[in-house]
């Protein structure tokens, strides 16, 4: 077992940032939190919603590894029931008319660091949308020998990228809720590019297992 390749990575990081970059839960939640009470715990909630990624792609990674071992034809329906889903999460997202919003009358008591780590986490791991996505996602980049350290490895990955990407959010929360308020297009932009993605890797997942003996 070794850690992702370069070229594994170079496939990856782009896909994991156009997808990181599109409107969510974890975004609205680290936006909410700056926006309301202050950077420290914006950055926080960021960290939070991180640790989440990394508690979802650990369950992902020993899960398929374990698969791959017990059953190597598995490999296959893996990637093929990875494409289809990724593929319905593409057609949802160009369907979706979900509005980038945070309620400026929003009355939630403030919360310090501590908490704002708490409820980042909680928001992330208990989204089962996202355990589902690690599961579709991280195979489309791995082998059918791959062990426990491949999808740890990317998963770890798209933790700092998702750290670094909501840390900015929450830095920078009051400037980037107005301009996302003050331009849906933005918004409808990401969520294009977030579709065109995963869509891409959906169709590449299907293609692939079909040309293989």
């Amino acid at each position: 077992m070794a850690l992702p390749d370069p070229t594994t990575l170079v496939a990856f990081v782009p896909a994991a940032v156009a997808l990181i970059l599109a409107p969510g839960p974890d975004t609205v939640y680290v936006l909410g939190r700056g926006m309301r009470d202050g950077t420290r715990p914006g950055v926080a909630g960021a960290a939070g919603v991180a640790t989440g990624v990394l508690v979802h792609a650990t369950a992902a990674a020993l899960g398929l590894a374990a698969l791959f071992r017990a059953v190597p034809a598995a490999y296959t329906a893996v990637r093929v029931a990875g494409g289809v889903y990724l593929l319905f999460l593409a057609v949802r997202t160009l369907r979706s008319g979900e509005a980038f919003t945070v309620s400026a009358g929003d009355e939630s008591p403030a919360r310090g660091p501590a908490r704002s780590y708490a409820g980042g986490l909680l928001v992330n791991v208990l989204n089962p949308k996202v355990a589902l996505f690690f599961l579709a996602f991280l195979p489309q980049f791995l082998g059918p020998d791959a062990g426990v350290v491949e999808p740890l490895g990317l998963g770890a990955v798209y933790a700092l990228l998702t750290v670094g990407y909501l840390g900015g959010v929450a830095w920078f929360a009051e400037s980037v809720g107005a301009g996302l308020g003050a331009r849906p297009r933005v918004g409808r932009a990401l969520h294009l590019l977030t579709a065109a993605v995963l869509g891409a890797f959906g169709g590449w997942a299907l293609v692939d297992a079909h040309s293989r003996p």
